[in-house]
């Protein structure tokens, strides 16, 4: 998958535990592992609000794109490739 959730990162960084962070933003543990695991399909604006809330962030640190095709140049869509 080509978007990275580092959650796992930014609770360890702040010593905050799977538990005291699902109870804060108002989600599962079970939900929060389907976060850190990379297996949800979608997070709801108001979810990663209260992500962000809570962990003190951007949306930036949360998620991050990485290319499946790592080490592949980059060509972007048509419109903005030179002729």
């Amino acid at each position: 998958m080509a978007i990275v959730v580092d959650i796992d990162v930014l609770l360890a960084q702040r010593g905050m535990s799977v538990a005291e962070f699902a109870e804060a933003v108002g989600i599962t543990p079970a939900n929060v592992a389907v976060l850190k695991n990379g297996r949800a399909k979608a997070v709801r604006f108001t979810t990663l609000d209260a992500v962000c809330r809570v962990l003190g962030c951007q949306p930036g640190d949360v998620l991050r794109h990485v290319p499946d095709d790592a080490g592949q140049p980059v060509t972007g869509p048509p419109a903005a490739r030179s002729s």
